[in-house]
């Protein structure tokens, strides 16, 4: 899929040489040292390992998942590293003539374990109907079954890889069968369904309004007129087969950066001559597809792969999350609750990772790691021996002592830049930290009045704009990914945002001493419109001395859905004064001294959200919309404020 790279991130090919064997096969003129290289790695694999390809591995329903096996060839049972994906394993590189890059399969036979790697159903040589996160969640339950009953299988499977090789994982996790060992799940946000107090349904949404990148990446994924083999066709057919064909489609390239402007928003796919699929359209899935049309807490969003608050984890855990990606936030509350509600034994054998990058870039950072415009110094991590660590632990017993004091949670502090360890998240003895937005009414740009206060404003004198859905407020940087060409993400000073009126800025003073900002950060923002229905957005923000002001994280609330999304639809009344809690940011950054915080209110943050188009309706099936004129209020009455949460220790810039 040329047309975006966010949810593939090569980077992660795979993490660590482990979690997604063919990926770099996508380029295509590959130089003679890479193909020789392709070539020798495929030779050096032949002579350690028993290989079994195109295995078509029996489903309950009867649906059978194409399935590449790697095993050393060493006597004896071995545990299982397990990648499903939906994305292209062929081990032939049909564009270059060569085949594909074997390294993770090399590297995991090296190490002593089988490499399974499976397409999900709907996808390449498996059948079925493709729905998100690869569901239904028996299919996993199915897979790891089969797998711990193979001859050569000692019973223990391990799972790795980063976004849609990582997302499925919490929910088969949750389904308890025996054979599920170990889970290694980096950059899973849209595995997460509603857990507390987020309620983005993997990703779809936050805080009601719908997160765009799904849109870009379902273009490339959710076709169902595919080609695929006769039933009838065996294995050493489809083997052969593959060298021919590797099934992936090839489509136009699209500018997502107009693509996404579409109206109505449902017709967006459609409008680029995308396929019909699970994103606009009916389809025969569990879920019923036509996620569009879904509301934040419709029962489709509960039928999938989704893992929620209503679930329990028993798997030892090792998390990777980036302060860059879509959704770390809700990513530290499932790994909280995992710990929280787990079997004492396991809670305690879960471990967090948090780096300053992009979605699935860990392996990326290097010692002077620049994301977007800013640079975080040194973010490596050797990943690769984390990860074969937490395996050799957990699938073949070897206890090394390592994980007896390994911290639960690894983050790296942005600012300081360097990495920090603590046994909780937020870091135990983390305090509230609580400002308060003030102006004398005319805080709209980087050169209004709007400030942070340590309190409340006794007078209310409060701060209007105009959000014209037609001309929303473009998204620059952030923590984001797959849209394409529409969104670039990271840090970027955001001073020339900051020069439109639609965009309220509230600055603190001067931080007097050096500060560590880690944890959650709730903004409450007290509101008022003409509109029946519209949206807040904030973004935090670090501002340097010399005027850089660069993004940490940002959110959005849509109204209709301020009191709670399993309850009735509250539209708002002209006159009326609206408290809305948004739901929390996350980040660790440093504010030395002489940085400000600061935030930006406004009502869209588009396309990495969708635009609200303020009348009321469904939004997704409308074409025209109205200007909304909010007002933010903020004094004793209405104290609007961000609560960050700080800790207390001695850092040196």
């Amino acid at each position: 899929m040329k047309t975006i790279f966010c949810r593939l991130t090569l980077a992660t090919v795979a993490v660590l040489a482990i979690s997604h064997p063919a990926l770099a096969q996508r380029g295509a003129g590959l130089t003679p040292d890479a193909a020789a290289k392709r070539w020798d790695t495929e030779k050096q694999l032949d002579s350690i390992a028993v290989i079994d390809r195109k295995v078509m591995m029996p489903m309950r329903d009867g649906v059978r998942l194409a399935t590449d096996i790697y095993r050393p060839r060493t006597p004896g049972k071995v545990p299982i590293i397990w990648v499903r994906t939906p994305y292209n394993f062929n081990y032939w590189d049909v564009r270059n003539g060569v085949p594909s890059d074997m390294t993770a399969a090399l590297t995991a036979v090296k190490r002593g374990y089988a490499y399974v790697v499976q397409n999900e159903r709907g996808h390449f040589f498996s059948e079925g109907n493709y729905d998100i996160l690869g569901a239904p969640r028996t299919d996993g339950g199915d897979a790891l079954s089969w797998l711990a009953k193979q001859p050569w299988s000692s019973g223990k499977v391990g799972t790795v890889g980063c976004s849609s090789t990582a997302e499925y994982q919490m929910g088969i996790a949750a389904l308890g069968n025996p054979a599920y060992a170990a889970m290694n799940v980096e950059g899973f946000g849209a595995g997460v369904g509603r857990v507390a107090p987020y309620f983005e349904q993997g990703n779809w949404y936050r805080g009601g309004a719908v997160q765009m990148l799904f849109i870009a990446w379902l273009y490339g994924e959710q076709n169902q007129v595919r080609p695929m083999p006769p039933k009838t066709a065996t294995q050493e057919d489809l083997i052969r087969l593959s060298k021919s064909f590797d099934l992936a489609q090839q489509q136009p390239p699209v500018d997502w950066s107009k693509a996404l402007m579409h109206l109505p928003e449902q017709d967006i796919i459609k409008a680029v001559d995308g396929p019909r699929g699970i994103f606009a359209d009916p389809m025969p899935v569990a879920t019923g597809g036509a996620m569009i049309t879904r509301a934040p807490n419709d029962p489709a969003w509960y039928r999938g792969g989704l893992f929620h608050d209503n679930m329990t984890i028993n798997v030892p855990g090792l998390w990777f999350m980036s302060w860059y990606d879509v959704s770390v936030g809700p990513n530290l509350a499932t790994y909280n609750y995992v710990r929280k509600t787990a079997r004492p034994a396991i809670a305690n054998q879960q471990w967090a990772v948090i780096a300053p990058t992009l979605h699935c870039s860990y392996t990326r950072a290097t010692d002077s790691t620049v994301v977007g415009e800013r640079n975080m110094g040194d973010a490596r991590l050797n990943y690769n021996d984390l990860t074969y660590d937490f395996f050799d632990q957990f699938l073949k017993g070897v206890h090394t002592g390592i994980w007896d004091t390994m911290p639960k949670v690894r983050y790296f502090t942005m600012g300081i830049n360097k990495w920090q360890t603590a046994d909780t998240w937020p870091p135990r003895g983390a305090q509230p930290m609580t400002f308060y937005l003030s102006s004398a009414g005319n805080a709209n740009t980087l050169n209004g009045d709007g400030v942070l206060t340590s309190t409340a404003p006794a007078a209310d004198k409060p701060d209007g704009f105009s959000y014209d859905p037609m001309n929303p407020v473009p998204s620059y940087g952030g923590n984001v990914c797959c849209t394409g060409n529409a969104v670039n993400g990271g840090a970027f000073d955001q001073r020339k945002m900051e020069a439109r009126p639609d965009i309220l800025v509230y600055t603190s003073e001067p931080f007097k001493a050096g500060t560590e900002v880690s944890g959650p950060i709730a903004p409450v923002i007290y509101v008022s419109s003409d509109a029946k229905d519209t949206d807040i957005t904030v973004k935090l923000i670090d501002v340097y001395p010399d005027g850089r002001a660069y993004n940490l994280d940002e959110t959005i609330q849509r109204l209709r859905y301020r009191n709670g999304y399993d309850q009735p639809l509250a539209w708002l009344e002209p006159g009326k004064v609206y408290k809305v809690a948004l739901q929390p940011l996350t980040t660790s950054n440093y504010f030395p001294a002489g940085h400000r915080l600061r935030i930006e209110v406004s009502s869209s943050n588009f396309p990495r959200f969708d635009r609200n188009l303020n009348t009321g309706g469904h939004n997704y099936d409308e074409a025209t919309g109205v200007v909304a004129h909010t007002m933010i209020h903020h004094s004793a009455l209405y104290p609007s404020s961000l609560t960050i949460t700080t800790v207390n220790r001695v850092l040196q810039p």
